[in-house]
């Protein structure tokens, strides 16, 4: 809607996980090489936990990007809510294995005979299980049970746990102890700092075709930092119905007055919450009657 008015060639702040617009902090330069590495190596099991928003998705669509060209077959369950019967069955479709998709029997024996297959032939495969946090205990020991899948060369199927802080807390409980002892590597994202925020934005908006960055100030772009908590998914929330309100109020610079308005329909709840000053140039009332409705993808 608003990207010609302001120069873009795309939409900068697209809630959708692409791996073109991953912002490489240091963190993310280390889960991704650990991931790769893990992968590679396999090394069996590995978890990536993060506060929601943080960019676990985007990660891992990166991380088949950069190994698709290699020998590498990936399978993704992205619904943790199953049962034991169901998750053999999402397993089976995933990996097209050739058996009675409803007979964890028949679906265990395919899978043996199709790793050792790929195996033989130095390739490799990997099951990525987001949102693990949510998986029922007798799913994750059953997803444990995978882990005892190997030959001489290590780990016929490389596991991926992603999910919330909440995963960690999980592997700790003391019937989780033996899965726990099983993770190779695990990979934590958190929220930005501040000069990670700013990047992050200018980062996005050059991607997205525009040259010269003039539509944040310096020290709103700190007040959205503060207000999405250096979390990615809100950072691209705020920013996006940002450039909404301008772009309905004509203006090519967004303003506190708008961050105010965006960030209370959002019902953002932040440290030391505050609101600015009204705009001199817009009154509340009139931000109220222009903007566009927001929106959160």
């Amino acid at each position: 809607m608003y990207n010609a008015f302001f120069g873009f060639t795309q939409n900068p702040f697209n809630m959708s996980p692409d791996p073109s617009f991953l912002f490489r902090s240091p963190q993310h330069e280390e889960a991704l090489a650990n991931l790769i590495y893990g992968v590679q190596s396999r090394k069996g099991f590995i978890v990536l936990a993060g506060e929601v928003g943080t960019g676990k998705t985007t990660m891992l669509e990166c991380l088949r990007d950069f190994l698709n060209s290699q020998q590498i077959a990936f399978a993704s369950l992205f619904n943790s809510r199953l049962t034991v019967e169901q998750f053999f069955e999402m397993l089976a479709y995933d990996l097209d294995l050739r058996c009675n998709r409803l007979s964890k029997s028949e679906v265990l024996l395919s899978l043996n005979n199709m790793l050792l297959e790929r195996a033989a032939a130095g390739r490799t495969t990997v099951l990525i299980i987001d949102e693990a946090h949510n998986l029922e205990w007798d799913v994750l020991e059953e997803v444990r049970l995978l882990g005892n899948l190997e030959n001489r060369r290590g780990k016929m199927l490389q596991i991926i746990l992603a999910g919330q802080q909440e995963l960690d807390r999980k592997m700790d409980a003391p019937e989780f102890r033996q899965l726990k002892q099983r993770i190779a590597l695990r990979c934590t994202l958190r929220g930005f700092n501040l000069p990670e925020s700013v990047a992050y934005v200018h980062s996005r908006m050059a991607r997205a075709g525009l040259k010269v960055q003039t539509i944040f100030s310096g020290e709103l772009l700190k007040e959205i930092h503060v207000r999405a908590q250096g979390i990615p998914r809100l950072i691209n929330a705020i920013c996006d119905n940002l450039l909404l309100t301008a772009f309905a109020l004509e203006s090519k610079t967004a303003t506190p007055g708008m961050l105010d308005e965006v960030t209370s329909d959002m019902r953002l709840e932040y440290p030391g919450q505050r609101t600015f000053h009204p705009d001199t140039q817009y009154s509340d009332g009139a931000i109220r009657q222009s903007r566009v409705p927001f929106r959160v993808e």
